[in-house]
């Protein structure tokens, strides 16, 4: 297996034998105005918590990262950023992986800025030779979005759906993680004895997501359910010190959670 170059925008890393990499796509910084990811807090709560960690209080930054993993005989990519309005192609073509290469993509949930890369500049599918794997509740809720049918339309050929749990291809399982979109997924990424756990959009911020997983995020459709999910994942990840890739986590989003005297925080690579 050959290795992923790295760059700017681009960080190589391995799973057990697999190689792997964080691919950039792009970076939000929506204004910290309780809009966003503390809509049950006041802003003095949030700014306080920011504050307590060194980080800027007017603006909230969240980082996009698809992820990339080439295995003996497959490239998965893992979600599909925002899209031509993004950098992923060019982050990988810097990791020189052409998107005719890529045989599978695994999409955690339909979010534009997830799903939006499936299709290319030409309004066919940016990845032509790729398997599209959803879950069959996410892709239910698409096929109902009248604002994604032009996309439905463009991949139903190449989509493959699944129910929670599902072994999808050698060593990659789905996770049913619940709250934020009707079927939203992540996935175990297994080779010999190491792990990695994509955890799409259970999180958003490394601190607040982290740190305060009972605030409320206004992207989640179902917020106490969501709530759920993120409390169960930090305790059982902290536990077991599963590796974790986090999508809107600071670049590359690689690294574990740990408690600290109760409280979870973001331990990076």
């Amino acid at each position: 297996m050959v290795p992923f170059n790295a760059g700017e925008n681009v960080s190589p890393f391995a799973i057990g034998s697999l190689h792997a990499a964080a691919l950039k796509d792009a970076v939000f910084s929506p204004a910290n105005d309780n809009r966003t990811l503390a809509t049950n807090q006041s802003k003095a709560d949030v700014d306080a918590l920011l504050t307590a960690e060194g980080l800027a209080t007017d603006v909230l930054e969240l980082s996009v990262q698809p992820l990339i993993v080439r295995t003996a005989d497959r490239v998965l990519l893992f979600d599909t950023g925002n899209g031509p309005s993004g950098m992923l192609s060019a982050s990988m073509a810097t990791a020189g992986v052409e998107a005719g290469a890529v045989t599978d993509i695994f999409i955690s949930h339909s979010h534009g800025d997830h799903v939006g890369g499936l299709v290319g500049a030409n309004g066919g599918l940016a990845f032509p030779n790729a398997a599209i794997h959803i879950s069959a509740n996410e892709w239910a809720a698409m096929q109902a979005n009248a604002q994604l049918a032009s996309l439905v339309t463009t991949v139903t050929t190449r989509v493959a759906t699944f129910e929670p749990g599902a072994e999808l291809t050698p060593g990659v399982r789905a996770v049913d993680i619940q709250g934020h979109t009707p079927g939203h997924s992540g996935y175990l990424i297994t080779s010999g004895q190491a792990s990695l756990l994509y955890i799409g959009d259970t999180m958003h911020h490394s601190v607040i997501s982290v740190q305060r997983p009972d605030w409320t995020i206004a992207f989640d459709g179902n917020a106490p359910l969501a709530q759920e999910s993120r409390k169960a994942l930090l305790s059982s990840s902290a536990a077991s010190g599963q590796r974790v890739y986090a999508v809107h986590f600071p670049f590359p989003g690689l690294g574990r959670f740990e408690n600290r005297a109760g409280t979870f925080v973001w331990v990076a690579e």
